[in-house]
């Protein structure tokens, strides 16, 4: 990172910076400073802004906000040191439930100020480690339709047939056809009260695409693949391409709209200025490792260990490859690694399009 540009935080509105400094609080992590970038008014200098939740007790002043037990070590530290200096330097108590229980962290203090300057400094390093943690759920439009599912098997037989000498081509990276889908956007929710609020939020959607759709199925022609990296020789995913038989941008509108809500609520993070829709259909991920199996492990390959393919013959010979046609009719909050009876992904919630 860079120490003259840090990266920002945006937490209800405020604005932080992230800088960041090494110490010994956690294994193979960096722990992160924060500082308050935010506008500074006459509000806010006796005391931080937004301590509405503050409740006034009897022997000061008490605040409690709910966090997912997974965060808990990151607000504790290594033997607690994190916490002990957020006392410290703020002059209050926090309370923190057990690892693996859910519930609320209490944060307690004499002065009104000092518990909100605890609650800040809390919140802002949730949010960061947040957003370390790897996604749980995804939103999706399902492209497992029967054309489409053919489509794709004829394009991986044929793959295998004509390119599988080329480095990196076998047959374990190619997408399971009962899980093809146009990815939205990736979620880490991390407890059942965040997934009902994820689900909430999707249902909030339902009036807009409706009123974009028209009350009617999407019309879509899958087409073509493409890569996102710039060396085709080098390649870790492979995305088929769409586009609506209409020539409207509906699809892309509705994509567009649902980020734009769920990154407001604070639930997903922006990776586009506008939403990618894509559909994988290649991903050096889904590898198998027959070593890792042998040992008792999955066998599928992680980030760090992943071999790319080459992809200059699939992308030469493949190009224009017609997958087939669909309609889409729907919106899925789906979760990662799960498989229903049809096996596409267990859904969490969803809204139509009709």
């Amino acid at each position: 990172m860079d120490i003259l540009r840090p990266a920002l935080i945006n937490i209800n509105g405020r604005i932080y910076r992230k800088n960041l400094i090494k110490e010994e609080h956690y294994e193979d992590e960096e722990e992160e400073d924060f500082s308050y970038s935010g506008p500074v008014t006459d509000q806010c200098m006796d005391e931080p802004c937004d301590t509405n939740n503050i409740e006034q007790t009897e022997k000061g002043f008490r605040c409690a906000i709910d966090v997912p037990s997974v965060l808990y070590k990151y607000i504790i530290g290594k033997k607690g040191e994190t916490r002990k200096r957020l006392e410290s330097d703020t002059k209050t108590s926090i309370s923190i439930p057990k690892q693996g229980v859910e519930g609320q962290i209490v944060i307690t203090g004499p002065q009104k100020s000092a518990v909100a300057s605890a609650l800040t400094r809390v919140e802002v390093l949730i949010e960061s480690f947040r957003r370390k943690q790897p996604f749980t759920h995804f939103l999706s439009f399902a492209l497992n339709h029967p054309q489409v599912q053919e489509g794709f098997q004829r394009f991986k037989e044929e793959v295998l047939e004509h390119c599988s000498q080329d480095g990196g081509v076998d047959d374990t990276i190619f997408q399971n056809p009962a899980k093809l889908h146009l990815t939205i956007g990736t979620l880490a929710l991390l407890n059942e009260q965040e997934v009902m609020r994820a689900c909430e939020l999707l249902q909030q959607c339902q009036d807009f695409i409706r009123d974009t759709t028209e009350g009617k199925p999407l019309a879509l022609e899958v087409r073509g693949i493409e890569y996102m990296n710039d060396d085709p020789s080098m390649v870790d995913v492979l995305y088929a391409k769409v586009s609506p038989q209409d020539g409207s941008d509906k699809l892309q509108q509705i994509a567009d709209r649902l980020v734009e809500h769920f990154v407001a609520a604070g639930l997903m993070v922006r990776e586009w200025e506008r939403v990618k829709l894509h559909a994988t259909v290649m991903n050096t991920l889904f590898r198998k490792d027959p070593s890792a199996e042998d040992k008792g492990g999955s066998g599928r390959q992680n980030m760090k260990d992943r071999e790319a393919f080459d992809a200059r013959n699939v992308l030469e010979m493949f190009g224009e490859f017609n997958f087939g046609a669909c309609e889409l009719n729907s919106v899925q909050l789906s979760q990662r690694f799960s498989s229903d009876c049809t096996g596409y992904y267990c859904s969490s919630g969803h809204v139509t399009f009709s």
